[in-house]
């Protein structure tokens, strides 16, 4: 008899191919996916920890979920619960003591072991706790994905970080720079594009730092390869349109990868590239490792290397001793460089960070500051998208859109683009022109269809 699964995901898009890949792990145990969690059998938060009052979150969902378990078991049934994730990783015991009913809490190193925790929680009756970093990488233990990708996949080649930036949580949630071997990373993207995947987007907290263990069929010798060697490796890969890859860090942009924004014709032009404050002074405070000027001559490469790149950045306003003059320092590199879309945050402490112990900026002034800084990278954003009608651009479709006969597509930076065509079509890349502008996507009419398929 088929079981229920309810997996509500947080935050990043590595969460999202986490939940993808735990899925996979309890299919074979009956459990089939579940759009809702009331009646599930099993419900996983797979949480994150990055966002301003994560773990409360998890506390305020947890409350719905414990009166969904509780009707079930009067029904006479049994719904296990469990808390995977970031949270998990870093509130491990608090959750079990705050939140008993809570079967199984496990962070994101140990998901492998999914099914034998499901099996132990239904024969102890819960309180199964495992938040270790394991030895052996829980890739080895995955099985291979059988689930049908989509037309854009999430592929996670790294896991972790070294950099220990000083707001940042993922070196003690995620734990140290993990590189998975090329192979296996080169395997795992051809089972996706024979699924019908036509563009991979590798992940990682870290991406950029990519050393995995060389493919044995590749072109160099022994030793590791870099991020560029293993784009130009799935760039042969027949029928993958495009790749892009995602989060990046200014220090770990070297040659090579520049190399491989001007060479390899599937690897897209739009690159997020975190600054997160445009002070030399903040930047230290930060440890994030590179200065202003680093991340100056790293874009002024990049462009050089492709000028076509657009980019996407990461602000962090009201950082702990953030100055006016610092703020205003991230408000002119944000006019020099500009950026086609941005994420900006207001800094908020987290646990156990050396910047949560050091003097806050009052909430008035981070507040203050970051509608100031959404108003400009607002501003360039539309600039950017408005830049683009009247122009051609390829893109590739991926499902209907809401209206009859529409498909909704990405633009090569990204952007939604919406265009009248025929459901054969998705899963092509296809010329169109951008005739509109609309708050949060491009329309478009299909290259030499004479205005016949243009898009509402």
């Amino acid at each position: 008899m088929t079981k229920h699964l309810y997996i509500k995901t947080y935050g990043c898009q590595m969460n999202v191919y986490d939940s993808a890949r735990m899925a996979e792990l309890v299919e074979p145990l009956g459990y089939a996916p579940s759009d809702t969690p009331d009646g599930a059998d099993l419900v996983i938060l797979n949480t994150c920890h990055i966002r301003e009052k994560a773990a409360e979150k998890v506390f305020a969902e947890l409350g719905g979920i414990r009166r969904l378990k509780s009707a079930k078991e009067r029904r006479g049934g049994r719904m296990i619960v469990a808390v995977a994730g970031c949270v998990a990783q870093a509130e491990g015991s608090e959750i079990l003591r705050r939140a008993p009913f809570v079967d199984m809490v496990f962070g994101p190193q140990t998901y492998h072991r999914l099914p034998e925790m499901v099996a132990q929680a239904t024969r102890a009756g819960g309180g199964v706790l495992d938040t270790s970093f394991p030895a052996e990488p829980k890739f080895d233990h995955l099985p291979e994905s059988m689930t049908a990708p989509g037309i854009s996949a999430l592929l996670t080649i790294q896991e972790g970080c070294d950099k220990f930036c000083t707001f940042c949580v993922v070196p003690y949630t995620r734990g140290a720079e993990f590189s998975r071997p090329a192979a296996q990373v080169i395997a795992e993207a051809e089972r996706l594009v024979a699924a019908g995947a036509r563009e991979i987007n590798l992940l990682g907290q870290n991406v950029n730092a990519y050393h995995g263990l060389a493919s044995p069929n590749g072109p160099t010798g022994g030793g590791d390869w870099s991020l560029a060697d293993l784009l130009r490796a799935l760039a042969r890969i027949p029928r993958l349109e495009r790749l892009r890859y995602t989060t990046s860090h200014p220090r770990d942009v070297d040659a090579a990868l520049i190399a491989a924004h001007r060479d390899i014709e599937q690897l897209m032009p739009f690159l997020h590239l975190p600054v997160q404050s445009g002070s030399d002074r903040v930047l230290a405070a930060m440890n994030r490792r590179h200065r202003v000027d680093d991340y100056r001559r790293t874009v002024e490469k990049l462009r050089r290397a492709r000028p076509d790149l657009a980019l996407s950045s990461d602000f962090i306003v009201g950082f702990p001793g953030e100055s006016e003059l610092d703020f205003r320092a991230t408000l002119d590199l944000v006019r020099e460089i500009g950026f086609a879309q941005a994420f900006s945050f207001k800094y908020s402490p987290r646990p156990g960070t050396p910047a949560a112990a050091e003097d806050q900026v009052p909430e008035a002034v981070k507040a203050e500051r970051l509608a100031e800084l959404l108003a400009l990278l607002q501003q360039q954003q539309r600039a950017f998208n408005d830049a683009a009608v009247g122009k051609t651009m390829p893109v590739l479709f991926e499902k209907p859109g809401r209206h009859e006969g529409q498909l909704v597509g990405r633009s090569p930076y990204l952007q939604p683009v919406h265009a009248n065509a025929a459901a054969d079509r998705i899963g092509k890349v296809l010329p169109v022109h951008i005739i509109a502008v609309r708050s949060n996507s491009l329309t478009a009419v299909i290259a030499g269809s004479g205005g016949a398929e243009a898009g509402r």
